[in-house]
């Protein structure tokens, strides 16, 4: 017998209300968008439609039709085993960043193509500039020490107009650099994002990656789903996302004049007594932690600044000039 059909929220109240992605998937016009998606759609034991989330080849194209259809991104692919985000919550990330600016910008987003963010791990995906792009007019930098990552992002980038121009992909040829080699002597960035490696080591994040295929359908093959999870350099570093952020924190120091705030994502609840203390020692002017909600999952964005008030107010009147 099957269970009830379940009734559903109309939105995911969690996410941000400026998120595209806030009601349930209606994969009608999701199909409509990437009739490649079809395929992949089925009724569930509660008979709604939905997809595997623990096959890796629908939720890269369930990315491709919500970028295609809220975003107008006809060309988006990644390679085999890198990192497929989930979407809602990447958006969720600058959705929050622009509110921290438009707090600190007399109650106005700052937008254009002036605005120009790094985004340090961009990945193969290119999902934050793709996102920040089309929602705020931001340019980015996007980073990465993986080459193949990078020529994915530029091969994105490439092949949807809208972009060109607006996003440039760097390597990162020393892994232990955050800033140096990628931000220009006499560049300004006016914020930098980040979602680091959440695990402390390969053992951790296959664990962690089981895991989670494990929840998403218990029934799914340990051998099929090894490819689910990302690259190594995507899940886990040594000292996982506390000594990432801690280093990142350290290194920020030397770019204080250079970018207006720093951000990353915070997995872990546990991780932020160590990046407040990291960020007292390095005498950060001022922190802030935004919560961010995901369905069941908690996360939070740590936002720093170097600049005195008086510098923040320079340079939001000379680069943000509020109309």
């Amino acid at each position: 017998m099957r269970p009830p059909k379940k009734e559903h929220p109309k939105e995911k109240s969690k996410l941000h209300p400026r998120n595209k992605n806030r009601e349930r998937y209606n994969f009608s016009q999701l199909i409509g968008s990437c009739p490649e998606l079809a395929p992949f759609v089925k009724l569930n034991i509660y008979l709604d439609e939905s997809i595997d989330f623990a096959d890796p080849d629908a939720v890269k194209t369930l990315n491709k039709a919500l970028l295609q259809h809220h975003y107008g991104i006809s060309q988006w692919d990644i390679p085999e085993g890198y990192l497929c985000p989930p979407i809602p919550g990447r958006a969720d990330y600058i959705h929050h960043i622009a509110d921290f600016l438009c707090r600190n910008n007399y109650g106005k987003i700052p937008t254009g193509q002036n605005i120009k963010c790094l985004d340090i791990g961009v990945g193969s995906s290119c999902i934050y500039p793709i996102i920040g792009t089309k929602e705020y007019g931001w340019s980015f930098i996007g980073s990465d020490i993986d080459p193949v990552a990078v020529e994915s992002a530029n091969r994105i980038i490439s092949s949807n107009p809208e972009l060109q121009g607006k996003i440039e992909c760097k390597l990162q040829t020393n892994p232990k650099d955050f800033f140096y080699g990628i931000i220009r002597k006499d560049e300004l960035i006016d914020l930098s994002i980040c979602n680091p490696p959440f695990h402390a080591s390969a053992k951790e994040a296959l664990a962690g990656t089981l895991r989670k295929i494990h929840n998403l359908n218990p029934e799914k093959d340990n051998g099929i789903s090894l490819n689910f999870g990302g690259q190594n350099h995507e899940l886990w570093c040594d000292g996982g996302e506390e000594k990432f952020v801690r280093n990142m924190i350290i290194q920020s120091k030397k770019f204080a004049t250079s970018c207006f705030c720093f951000s990353t994502l915070i997995s872990k609840e546990s991780t932020l007594k160590s990046v407040y203390h990291a960020l007292e020692q390095a005498e950060a002017f001022g922190f802030e932690t935004i919560p961010m909600g995901q369905g069941n999952k908690i996360s939070r964005i740590v936002v720093w600044t170097f600049l005195s008030t008086e510098e923040q107010n320079n340079w939001k009147n000379t680069r943000w000039k509020v109309v």
